[in-house]
């Protein structure tokens, strides 16, 4: 099997991956604060790291990381069905990854498919249980139908901080610069974390999170990565102070504020960066 067939296989996988913690994040949201949507947060950071691992191997071997989603299982009305649909996406990742496992020759890829394999095994057996201890405790989807002004301003909010971590992890994959792949790694991470803080404000609003992304940008050239990366958090950091100003809300307010205190940090430290590069 030639280079471009096993990147192939790697980006399958990928796409799984990156459909898995969508679907985890999801019905974590939908749950609220509590010990079991926590473990699911959990796994769903356990997918990120073979998502990572996936698209540096991909790299390695000459490749450009998938920004595609795989298949999700989002049917079903309790969470006890969530939770069975979990394992049924825990077949799919086992089933496709000892297929790419027996397809695969190269000794080092065919040890880091195993590794993943093992983890998707072990989530599978945490997704039975926890269909059965949803059941239990009566686990009920909190999320509601509400679309006001606020929630509508929420859910942009996650769209556009889904679009800048695919962005940002796809520069940190691709960029040969050091520096540069940390800080678009730590940036990805910091809007990871505003994600999570919006989508809770979301289902707390009595609202539906929207977990969409926008059209990402690809560019493969460090400094272009970075202007990009400048052009966005400009454009936002503007969108969150005005919406910040309108809410009423004195939590949701300091939020915003905050959220939008970051993405001046991030343009400062790109536009830093970007001024290393063009020495």
């Amino acid at each position: 099997m030639d280079k471009k067939e096993i990147i192939a296989l790697l980006n399958e996988d990928l796409e799984g991956e990156h459909g898995a913690i969508i679907q985890y994040l999801s019905h974590a949201y939908g749950m609220g604060e509590g010990e079991m949507s926590c473990e699911i947060e959990a796994l769903a950071r356990e997918e990120m790291r073979h998502l990572d691992w996936l698209a540096e191997t991909i790299v390695e071997l000459g490749g450009t990381p998938s920004l595609k989603r795989g298949n999700m299982r989002m049917g079903g009305q309790a969470v006890s069905e969530w939770m069975a649909n979990n394992v049924l996406l825990e077949d799919d990742a086992i089933k496709l990854y000892k297929e790419h496992i027996k397809a695969i020759d190269d000794p080092k890829i065919k040890r880091l498919l195993k590794r993943i394999l093992s983890d998707e095994e072990s989530h599978r057996g945490d997704f039975e249980h926890f269909v059965d201890k949803s059941k239990k405790e009566g686990t009920k989807d909190i999320r509601d139908s509400r679309q006001d002004e606020t929630t509508k301003v929420l859910n942009w909010g996650i769209e556009h901080e889904y679009t800048v971590i695919l962005q940002y992890l796809l520069s940190s994959y691709l960029t040969p610069n050091k520096e540069v792949k940390k800080e678009m790694e730590d940036q990805a991470i910091n809007e990871m974390q505003h994600l999570g803080w919006l989508a809770e404000e979301v289902v707390d609003g009595g609202g539906t999170p929207r977990i969409e992304h926008t059209e990402v940008d690809r560019s493969k050239k460090t400094p272009d990565m970075l202007r990009a990366g400048i052009k966005i958090e400009k454009e936002v950091t503007e969108a969150y102070d005005k919406a910040a100003k309108k809410v009423e809300d004195p939590g949701l307010k300091k939020l915003l504020f905050r959220i939008r205190d970051h993405e001046i940090y991030h343009t400062d430290i790109f536009g830093d960066l970007l001024k290393e590069e063009e020495k």
